[in-house]
């Protein structure tokens, strides 16, 4: 699939509706700065948008109470008058 080339001028203007359109097309873009290209946006591929995905799972230990403050209130000097 080939790519478009954009100026960056109006890539800054519309980026996100670009990066939205990367994604849904498959079809990458060029960012160019005075004719020379300068940056390219390509679409993530399906393996690497899934290999992060619980990537971390398993890893952490929760130790000891994570819902109780870490400190007496009465300590926080932010709490203070």
């Amino acid at each position: 699939m080939s790519s478009r080339s954009i100026a960056v001028s109006e890539f800054k203007q519309t980026c996100l509706r670009l990066i939205e359109e990367v994604r849904q097309t498959g079809r990458s873009i060029v960012i160019t700065k005075r004719g020379v290209p300068i940056a390219e946006v390509v679409p993530i591929s399906s393996t690497e948008r899934s290999a992060w995905r619980g990537a971390m799972r398993g890893t952490a230990k929760i130790l000891g109470d994570v819902v109780s403050p870490a400190a007496d209130p009465e300590d926080w000097e932010a709490l203070g008058d």
